[in-house]
């Protein structure tokens, strides 16, 4: 429960921070007249729209089981991040427009001090929490979390990309580098979007555990299994911070249900402090079921 309410308070603090940095890009954005850096604010538009949904969605994710709802509402994070993909797609559709536009306007710009300055100050506050959120999503295996915060870090590289090109345009006069930084920023944007949208997909579709989770699973499983003959037919899927973990666990056919019945206590509770909040559910067979390439247990004699 408590990890729950950190989750909830990351996801409000992420909010407040998107809703500052919009802020200050549109304030630098007003203090230059840059068609490049109204891109950048534009996306940030998008960060608040996103932030706000991830918040919705891990408070969401965080209900407990219920009648309708038997296995949790852990996918609500994965619809939140296919939202966040689909209103960063659509950003990038804004920018594009705007940067067209201002190929056939005269595009005017001077890049101020205080500008650049309300500018870098804006990436630095998106770097720093990007990382916060980054470690956080990772530690939790939030993926809201990890998917704003790989947005928030895309979105630094782009301010000091659109930085470093605007000092250049101010330095050479080519004023025709403005619109084409946003159209840049946008193609960015739109790889990102794409990038978020297919991740989040694949959780939809109970993607596996990443390969070092299964593979410590099948160790776990083969450390503990103790006097059971063999586990088979190994399966695990991810949906947002939960895990689920299903196999076939060969016993001798004259063991008694209470000796089987220890085992997978045994084992549930060594994957359960391996990764918490996992769910284990094991199939008891006997020795006919054995199944050739299966895993033997490290204590089967």
């Amino acid at each position: 429960m408590q990890q729950e309410i950190k989750i909830q308070n990351l996801a409000i603090l992420t909010l407040i921070v998107a809703v500052v940095i919009l802020a200050l890009k549109v304030l630098a954005w007003r203090l230059t007249g840059s068609v490049a850096l109204y891109s950048d604010a534009l996306e940030s538009v998008v960060n608040v729209g996103a932030a706000a949904l991830a918040w919705f969605a891990v408070r969401l994710a965080s209900r407990p089981p219920d009648t309708g709802h038997p296995f949790g509402h852990h996918k609500a994070e994965y619809l939140s991040a296919v939202a966040e993909g689909v209103l960063i797609v659509l950003a990038a559709l804004l920018i594009l427009r705007a940067a067209f536009i201002s190929f056939w306007t005269t595009s005017i710009f001077e890049m101020t001090t205080a500008g650049l300055s309300v500018s870098i100050l804006a990436a630095l506050l998106n770097g720093v929490w990007a990382f916060v959120l980054l470690r956080a999503g990772r530690a939790r295996r939030s993926p809201a979390l990890d998917a704003s915060g790989r947005h928030l870090l895309t979105d630094v590289w782009t301010t000091v990309g659109v930085l470093a090109g605007l000092i250049l345009a101010q330095v050479t006069g080519l004023h025709i580098l403005d619109p084409l930084l946003a159209v840049l920023v946008a193609i960015n944007i739109l790889l990102e979007g794409w990038r978020v949208i297919s991740g989040s997909v694949n959780g939809l579709m109970d993607g596996a555990a990443k390969p070092q989770d299964r593979e410590r699973i099948s160790a776990i499983i083969g450390a503990t299994a103790g006097e059971a003959l063999q586990a088979h037919d190994i399966k695990t899927r991810r949906s947002g911070r939960a895990l689920f973990i299903e196999f076939h666990l060969v016993v001798e056919s004259e063991m008694t249900v209470a000796t089987s019945h220890d085992i997978c206590d045994r084992i549930e509770r060594a994957l359960a402090d391996a990764f918490p909040g996992a769910q284990t559910t094991i199939h008891v067979e006997p020795t006919a079921k054995l199944h050739k390439g299966g895993l033997i247990p490290q204590n089967y004699q």
